[in-house]
């Protein structure tokens, strides 16, 4: 996600509000604990086993994540509107022609 956010020009901050999360898809039940083979006399012997992407095919997972992100970075400024918050507080939204020339300018998007 950093370097999707970076690709866009943001720069996070202690306040920014920018969230990282970390997600796991592994193998449930590919581990299991030792008392296993005491509830189930029939599980003795029993090899655990994972299947994985090795390290070395992990790149176009972290590029596409960084494509992602820098697409909904993109997204948020094309797509927003004005918003009227807590108190009457307003926030205009960006006037989408310029958005779109700027990002076209920096060779963001084509």
């Amino acid at each position: 996600m950093t370097l999707g956010l970076a690709r866009t020009g943001t720069a996070g901050s202690h306040f920014s509000g920018d969230l990282f999360l970390a997600e796991s898809v592994g193998n449930p039940g590919a581990i299991t604990p030792g008392f296993e083979t005491l509830l189930d006399p029939g599980s003795a012997g029993r090899l655990d086993a994972l299947c994985f992407i090795p390290w070395g095919f992990m790149d176009p997972f972290y590029a596409a994540v960084v494509q992602a992100t820098e697409e909904a970075v993109i997204d948020s400024l094309v797509a927003n509107e004005e918003v009227t918050g807590f108190r009457g507080h307003r926030t205009p939204a960006l006037p989408r022609g310029l958005v779109v020339r700027e990002l076209q300018a920096r060779g963001v998007i084509a």
